[in-house]
């Protein structure tokens, strides 16, 4: 994976888990503009998958976004609103990370 494959995926990410951040916080709350921008913010981050899919394929590019928002929404509904995740949840959590390790470990050519 090459260096701008991965800013774009950090990117990608960062507008992912803002997006994500708001609904949850809509959720609480029902203000409409949250909801608005998290939507905004959805766009923006397929449009970002785009560019990223170019590079290196759908299924590396999607499958390394959806386990990376997996984890990383964990970690934010835990420190930021104090979710706990069963012992099921977590097992789930580290399989996802041995899943990307997988994914982007480098193969020689063959």
């Amino acid at each position: 994976m090459s260096a701008a494959f991965l800013a774009w995926l950090g990117g990608a990410m960062a507008v992912y888990l803002t997006a994500s951040t708001l609904l949850r916080a809509y959720v609480g709350t029902s203000r409409l503009s949250w909801l608005l921008l998290a939507l905004v913010l959805y766009t923006i981050g397929n449009l970002i998958m785009v560019r990223l899919m170019r590079e290196s394929g759908m299924a590396i590019a999607i499958s390394i976004s959806a386990v990376l928002q997996l984890v990383l929404a964990a970690a934010v509904g835990i420190a930021v609103f104090g979710e706990r995740p069963g012992t099921l949840q977590a097992a789930g959590l580290a399989l996802g990370v041995v899943a990307v390790a997988l994914i982007a470990w480098p193969t020689r050519p063959s």
